[in-house]
């Protein structure tokens, strides 16, 4: 079976001539696959006609056309279609009370779509898209299988389910007031004050939503949520502005709600994943065309396999190649040359002040940056990059410097074509960073995209590419992995390790995701001090040294996977816990 998918924001047929409709073998017949109607020349794929050939593929110049190639199998289980030409997923999630279960891959595989079924938004319709789907039908179709119960009291009203949205930047959009108003409005179960403490949000709670940073806007979101009384609880990406220490208290927040409660989540962060989920989909496909979602694996089983990039099985691999994780920090950087140095430096803004150590990067070393939020590792960075000048101190400015900000701007009126060739020139035809930067990123895919249209993980990606690709002697990279999906995460931390190896390059990066500062570090600068007030700077310390530092100041500790040496935390207060704390080892065990 081939799948036609044509992508009408990208599609330009006016600058094109229309050329793709006029190559495909189905024209011989008299009939072409691809029809652009008169009267408003939007492009419509005869899907029927496909045969799955890919001249038109070769033939767009805009990467509008996709054809994909699906088992016939699949067709038999099409949980939910959104027309011909669109967007379909197979199979379908579970849940199971007492437990948290999660889906894990990439954007545009379903994840959220799934929720919106699960949450009565959306009514599955099992690939019958010529109409709106039939709540009868899902009953019939569930009457023998666990989900049937969940389904007939969610269409009864019986089962009420609360979603907290992946878009917490967009509250501001949909409501006002401040924080502490908004949730008293919403009230229902006597556990606002409770949230309120657990989630630090009392010096928030007189702030206007359109003043609040993300971490208070996701913080509110989730308060929000488990405040309201429902039996089912959907959680799309709780950890989108936390640092490390908030994502574990909502972790523990999710945990408790489930003993009562069907609770599900969809998470980027492995590790807090790992931590909080008894119980995993996972999702695989090509992202915009079709997802399909795979029978409940255990967290460690579903994660292992995704890292593999090959699940057992269903005998299918996801990605060309498996992401492994080193025991030890390979420090490709002690014959290295000095690239920079700074003396102690001091800044003061407002009432904030901050301290860093002295300090010194070789070429080919990646310091990885941990810290709580508002404890000044933006403002570090900006201090290297020049964009601010310390109080106090000296640092070394004779080096050339890249750098990603932790907020990306998108006042570049153009395609994201025009932005790389404005900023790279000729080097955008580089084979190395068209082979190893812009095609593992995707970029390709989002070249005549007009950049103010861009998604959060594609302006993410964009910026990472056009990062990278630019000769520098040291890269800055502030959070990174942020609007990433798991996969573009990984993804991420190969390139930058790539690029930095082949060219004996140097990199600081700021990140909460612990997979991605583990793959990617060779040291570590640890921030400690208290958010808003006083933030200090340690190191760079050995990886060790560096993340036992980090795990001391936010209470847990980590153990490796045995099977792919990946980081885990471990429940605290088990043995383990309790036993590594004793010895001072909260990462790396001897």
């Amino acid at each position: 079976m081939h799948v036609a998918i044509l992508e009408k924001d990208k599609c330009h047929p006016k600058k094109c001539n229309h050329e793709c409709r006029y190559y495909c073998p189905p024209v011989r017949s008299g009939i072409p696959t691809i029809e652009f109607p008169e009267e408003n020349e939007q492009p419509v794929i005869t899907e029927s006609l496909c045969i799955g050939c890919g001249i038109c593929v070769k033939r767009c110049p805009f990467n509008a056309i996709k054809i994909i190639t699906l088992p016939d199998e699949l067709n038999k289980d099409v949980f939910h279609q959104y027309g011909e030409n669109s967007f379909r997923l197979y199979f379908y999630p579970t849940l199971s009370k007492g437990h948290v279960t999660s889906i894990l891959g990439q954007n545009g595989t379903g994840k959220t779509t799934a929720l919106n079924i699960l949450s009565g938004l959306t009514i599955p319709n099992f690939g019958k898209y010529d109409g709106p789907g039939d709540k009868d039908l899902v009953m019939e179709k569930f009457s023998n299988n666990l989900m049937g119960k969940y389904f007939k009291d969610l269409y009864a009203g019986k089962n009420r389910v609360i979603l907290k949205n992946q878009y917490v930047d967009q509250i501001p959009r949909v409501t006002s007031g401040t924080i502490g108003s908004i949730l008293k409005n919403i009230e229902e179960n006597g556990k606002l004050d409770e949230m309120i403490q657990r989630l630090s949000l009392e010096k928030s709670l007189n702030k206007d939503v359109k003043e609040c940073s993300g971490g208070e806007l996701q913080k509110m979101a989730i308060a929000a949520s488990v405040i309201q009384e429902g039996e089912t609880y959907l959680f799309d990406e709780t950890s989108s502005y936390l640092d490390v220490g908030e994502r574990l208290k909502v972790a523990e927040i999710i945990s408790s709600l489930a003993k009562e409660k069907n609770v599900m989540i969809v998470e980027h962060d492995l590790a807090l994943m790992d931590w909080i989920a008894e119980n995993v989909h996972i999702v695989y496909g090509t992202p915009g065309a079709f997802g399909v979602i795979t029978e409940v694996r255990t967290s460690s089983r579903a994660i292992n396999s995704y890292l593999a990039g090959f699940l057992r099985e269903e005998n299918i691999r996801i990605r060309p190649d498996e992401i492994k994780f080193e025991s030890r920090s390979i420090h490709r950087y002690e014959s290295g040359f000095e690239v920079t140095k700074w003396s102690a430096l001091t800044k003061k803004l407002g009432d904030f002040s901050l301290s860093v150590a002295e300090g010194r990067i070789h070429s080919g070393e990646i310091v990885g940056c941990l810290g709580r939020n508002a404890l000044g590792k933006t403002t570090f960075a900006r201090l290297l990059a020049g964009e601010m000048q310390p109080d106090s101190g000296d640092i070394e400015k004779n080096i050339k410097i890249a750098y990603k900000p932790q907020y990306i701007s998108t006042n570049f009126d153009g395609t994201c074509e025009e932005m790389l060739i404005l900023a790279l020139k000729e080097k955008i035809t580089d084979t190395f960073v068209k082979a190893e930067i812009f095609h593992p990123l995707g970029i390709e895919d989002i070249m005549h995209r007009n950049v103010p249209e861009l998604s959060g993980g594609e302006l993410q990606r964009l910026s990472i590419a056009l990062n990278l690709a630019i000769d520098a002697d040291l890269y800055l990279l502030d959070e990174p992995s942020a609007h990433l999906d798991s996969s573009y995460r990984m993804e991420a931390a190969k390139i930058l390790k790539k690029v930095m190896e082949r060219n004996r390059k140097s990199a600081i990066v700021i990140d909460h995701d612990i997979y991605f500062i583990d793959l990617v570090s060779d040291s570590l600068i640890v921030f400690n001090g208290e958010p808003g007030m006083m933030g200090e700077s340690h190191g760079p310390l050995s990886m060790k040294d560096g993340m036992n530092n980090f795990l001391k100041s936010v209470g847990i500790t980590f153990r490796r996977d045995k099977t792919t040496n990946r980081p885990r935390i471990n429940k605290v207060g088990s043995a383990l816990d309790r036993e590594q704390k004793s010895t001072g080892n909260y990462y790396y065990e001897e």
